[in-house]
C-alpha cells in the first residue's frame, strides 16, 4: 500500500532565478495549501508550493510529485525537485 506524503515548500530569490526552502511536511493536503500560502507571504520568500508524493513502502520508489496549488512567482513542475 502506497503512503502519500504533503509537502510545503517555500521559495526564496536567488541570483539564478528562484531556489527552494526547507521542505515542511503536512498532515494532509489542505494543511500542506494553508502552510504554503503562509509561508508565500513569509518575508524573504518570493512563493511557495503544495504538492504530494506516494511512496512504495515495500520497494522504496517515490512517484513523480503532484503540484496542488502554488503562490506566488515559482516552479510549475515539482517533479523535477
Amino acid at each position: 500500500m502506497d503512503v502519500t506524503y504533503y509537502v510545503a515548500l517555500p521559495f526564496v530569490a536567488a541570483d539564478d532565478g528562484v531556489a527552494a526552502g526547507e521542505v515542511i511536511e503536512c498532515f494532509n493536503s489542505n494543511a500542506a495549501v494553508m502552510r504554503s500560502e503562509a509561508l508565500s507571504r513569509k518575508p524573504g520568500n518570493v512563493g511557495a508550493i503544495a504538492f504530494c508524493r506516494s511512496r512504495d513502502p515495500t520497494a522504496g520508489d517515490f512517484s513523480d510529485a503532484k503540484l496542488i496549488r502554488k503562490f506566488g512567482d515559482v516552479p510549475d513542475d515539482p517533479s523535477a525537485l
